[in-house]
């Protein structure tokens, strides 16, 4: 790419960007002033390429522009189906956890129960990671965790732009953290697929756990989030004890005059 000089701003200029997708740089300049709304997907996978997006940004792109062939689209239930619940309950060793687009905890088993106990309440991972102030030593490389969260978040909004629930909660996370502010203005987009989390509780200590997030096909937009530690690890150790001590604090009797629930 031939220079122009000095720049005031960081990034590619029109011109640049249009040279490099092969397209006009006038109808370019459209795109990005709103003036032509309806770009053919073979202009969006030429911008795609040229930007360099990866799979999840140029899907994005697409379900933005409306080239996605989709249905109306449909809110994700909140229900969670009996056989799931069943599924995630004969997990005893692992936590398991299912989530929707907005990354609402919608049902845990118990020893998801467990690992999210520092949270009050242990609700959404997002307002988990910014809003509650177990967030920042839960999660070890908390701005990981934080980029990772708000990406999630990004693409929740290409599925459900009308969603009133993922509208409350980004506007309240915008209001009440800065940091949140700062990454949701970025624009990064990336689904909740597999990784490895460094996390820190305060009866078992650290944990390296990974997980695996598997979409439910009979509930589209709910995942079923696995973590597993590595056999014979320090971390399959402090799980065992984790569930140990729910267990314990489970079976203890309520004080007296205190509520059942």
């Amino acid at each position: 790419m031939p220079s122009h000089g000095a720049r005031r701003v960081p990034g590619l200029r029109r011109e640049e960007v249009a040279v490099l997708a092969g397209i006009n740089a006038d109808y370019y300049t459209r795109l990005e002033q709103g003036r032509e709304r309806r770009p053919s997907p073979q202009v969006l996978d030429a911008l795609s390429r040229a930007l360099r997006l990866d799979g999840d940004a140029r899907a994005h792109l697409h379900r933005l522009a409306g080239t996605v062939p989709e249905g109306p689209a449909v809110l994700v239930p909140d229900q969670v189906s009996p056989t799931l619940r069943q599924l995630m309950d004969g997990y005893t060793h692992t936590p398991a956890f299912v989530l929707n687009r907005t990354l609402d905890l919608l049902a845990t088993n118990t020893l998801a129960y467990a690992l999210y106990s520092p949270f009050h309440p242990a609700d959404n991972l997002a307002r988990m990671a910014f809003a509650d102030p177990a967030g920042r030593t839960f999660y070890q490389d908390w701005n990981r965790a934080a980029q990772a969260t708000v990406a999630n978040l990004r693409e929740a909004v290409g599925y459900e732009p009308d969603n009133p629930r993922l509208r409350e909660l980004v506007d309240t996370l915008t209001r009440h953290s800065t940091d949140f502010a700062r990454l949701w203005a970025g624009h990064s987009v990336r689904g909740k697929t597999h990784e490895t989390k460094m996390l820190l509780h305060p009866d078992v200590g650290p944990l390296m756990l990974h997980y695996e997030a598997l979409d439910v096909r009979r509930a589209p937009g709910q995942q079923l989030v696995i973590y597993h530690a590595e056999p014979g690890s320090g971390s399959a150790q402090a799980l065992h004890l984790l569930g140990s001590i729910h267990a314990t604090r489970t079976r203890q009797p309520a004080p007296r005059g205190a509520d059942h629930v």
